[in-house]
């Protein structure tokens, strides 16, 4: 939507949010290839791990800011009130007849309470003035989201705060979990609209039967006895095995998947850059990158999870390789 649409000049910000592996880059690359932000998009891409991965799938944005180690609602607040401010700045400073920057969108860690973050931008004084929140948009996984919503109190958060819940993976799901899972969502979150997607593209959804009863969910505090969900990182060896490799992660997926919540990284094969993720035990179907200028962070694998050391993961790997 254009700024004339609402008669408000600010700059426009979108913030996209989702548990882990949800589906939030897929669904936000496809919206930048059909122009669905419109006109001169700026993407900001926060991932909690120092490692980054999201940003490479993104090159459909007029411009990518990265910020890396932290989750945006918290540790790396700062550095997000920075990057916007700079944006509002050189957005003011467009001579007169030159196009300016219309829509930001902010694609938030896994680890992010959307929430959070809105407070944040409406609680500063500069930013208040310069940018309008135009909408926070979650995407929800229609394969998982039931057992995350049971057990996770940080992805109730996310569904609460939006305005937009998107079930990506929709096709894929079965058509009475996916109906129940909808019934939960309304009930955490009654005026947020619904839609479903699959690899970003609008999947149909039937009415919702009156009399379907959402799932139970448990209660949760906020602080979970089991630990906090932190990302880390594992360097690829040099000429690995990359059928060793595939084994030794099927191996830990099928031992710890349930936290290992998720695992992503590009790694360098004879066949090109390989995009390796994985949500909970699934394996997502390997996606070949395009060569670009910048590879530093290729055959580097960004574990997340919980109830592990992260040397305990290198240890691992290079026993099973046997280095």
């Amino acid at each position: 939507m254009a700024e004339g649409d609402t008669g408000d000049s600010r700059l426009r910000l979108t913030i996209l949010g989702g548990y882990l592996g949800s589906g939030k880059t897929t669904w936000l690359r496809h919206q930048l290839h059909i122009g669905a932000f419109g006109q001169s998009v700026h993407v900001i891409v926060n991932e909690a791990a120092e490692t980054p991965v999201d940003d490479a799938l993104l090159q459909r944005a007029d411009a990518i800011t990265l910020l890396a180690g932290g989750c945006c609602c918290c540790v790396g607040r700062a550095d997000l009130i920075s990057a916007l401010r700079g944006l509002c700045d050189e957005r003011s400073s467009v001579s007169a007849g030159r196009p300016r920057l219309q829509h930001v969108v902010l694609e938030t860690s896994g680890l992010a309470d959307p929430g959070a973050i809105v407070a944040a931008i409406q609680n500063d004084p500069v930013l208040i003035s310069h940018i309008l929140l135009a909408e926070t948009i979650v995407a929800v996984d229609a394969l998982h989201a039931l057992a995350q919503l049971a057990t996770e109190p940080l992805g109730r958060r996310q569904v609460e705060a939006a305005d937009r819940l998107i079930l990506t993976k929709a096709d894929a799901a079965d058509l009475q979990a996916l109906a129940r899972l909808r019934a939960t969502l309304s009930r955490l979150n009654g005026h947020a609209a619904v839609s479903a997607a699959s690899l970003g593209e609008v999947v149909f959804l039937p009415p919702l039967a009156v009399e379907l009863q959402p799932a139970e969910l448990p209660a949760i505090g906020l602080d979970d006895a089991r630990g906090p969900i932190v990302p880390t990182q594992v360097a690829i060896p040099d000429e690995l095995d990359w059928a060793a490799f595939t084994l030794w992660l099927s191996a830990l997926l099928h031992a710890r998947g349930e936290d290992l919540v998720r695992v992503k990284g590009v790694i360098r094969t004879p066949a090109g850059r390989l995009l390796l993720q994985t949500v909970r035990k699934v394996v997502q179907s390997p996606e070949i990158l395009p060569e670009q200028a910048d590879e530093r962070n290729d055959d580097v694998i960004v574990f997340i999870g919980r109830g592990y050391q992260p040397a305990d993961l290198e240890r691992s790997l290079h026993r099973f390789l046997g280095l």
